[in-house]
């Protein structure tokens, strides 16, 4: 739960990197829901958590439904009508209150807003009380539209492991997107996601993956909650089967400038140990089609 306004690792990494400054990041968003953020809400059919599991472990997480299982009952107050499927590492968490990130975004229009705050299950419902909002701006979303929904069908038993398989990492080195989860005791969760040309993540081995971290709004949220507490989630979602592929490790912030030189765009790298790894086949039956890149992508790093 966010018990002050004022973020520790947030103002440590950006002293570190030059920018921002005395309440520039998580202090300077209010806990209500912006004019617009209701109806945007409401017309969304996916939406990624951020939260921890029993044993702390922290995860990130696909809900999907359709239009309206997100509903703002309040300025803040959000009800979800759906919830994680069976297998999913968080699929039995939120049974007392619990820290939860929210990132509500759609690829057809590149647009996100994130929500952090808490949240407790009610019955077949997440119900979740806002303490942060904001608006983010569209850097490396690419362009996906919906197309026809995937069969009616249940997802595929979870594949639990601790490493990735070939067949994983390949899934890993043609992703352009991921979703990252990250949460800091006295801060909260935090839902946020990264992009780049596919090849933009590194796998370094069956537990070990890498990444440029590129410029940003410089708040910092999600690398300010890892400065505090190293352990993050990760999801890979195939857009067009509807798998899922989700890491929970820990991640550090590699501020070495020749290791940053060598990857275009990046102001830093990002090195992720996976600790588990859990695969769930059909997660979803929402299917997108890519449509472009984001402008906003640095060209991929030359490969030796």
């Amino acid at each position: 739960m966010i018990k002050t306004p004022y973020h520790e690792g947030e103002q440590a990494v950006q002293k570190r990197a030059g920018e921002g400054g005395p309440g520039w990041g998580s202090p300077m968003f209010g806990g209500d829901l912006l004019p617009g953020f209701g109806p945007y809400l409401l017309r969304q059919r996916m939406l990624f958590l951020g939260a921890a599991d029993s044993s702390g472990a922290v995860w990130s997480s696909l809900v999907t439904g359709d239009p309206g299982f997100a509903a703002p009952q309040d300025a803040r107050t959000i009800v979800l009508s759906s919830l994680p499927v069976p297998g999913d590492p968080l699929a039995d968490a939120f049974e007392t209150t619990s820290d939860i990130g929210l990132l509500a975004l759609e690829p057809h229009t590149t647009s996100r807003i994130r929500i952090n705050g808490v949240a407790r299950r009610e019955g077949d419902a997440l119900h979740i009380r806002t303490e942060q909002v904001l608006g983010n701006c569209p850097k490396y979303l690419q362009v996906r539209v919906p197309v026809a929904d995937g069969p009616a069908a249940e997802p595929k038993p979870a594949r639990a492991s601790d490493g990735l398989t070939p067949e994983q990492a390949s899934l890993v080195r043609a992703a352009d997107t991921f979703f990252i989860a990250s949460r800091a005791e006295g801060y909260g969760a935090d839902s946020s996601h990264r992009g780049g040309e596919p090849g933009f993540v590194s796998v370094a081995g069956p537990r070990r993956l890498v990444w440029p971290d590129y410029f940003g709004n410089s708040f910092y949220m999600t690398l300010g909650n890892l400065h505090l507490n190293a352990g993050c989630g990760l999801l890979f979602l195939d857009w067009e089967t509807g798998t899922t592929l989700q890491l929970s490790g820990k991640a550090r912030v590699v501020w070495d400038e020749a290791r940053r030189e060598a990857v275009p765009g990046a102001l830093r790298m990002c090195e992720f140990d996976i600790e588990r790894v859990v695969q769930i086949d059909g997660a979803t039956r929402l299917r997108w089609a890519y449509r472009g890149p984001s402008p906003y992508n640095p060209p991929p790093a030359v490969r030796g």
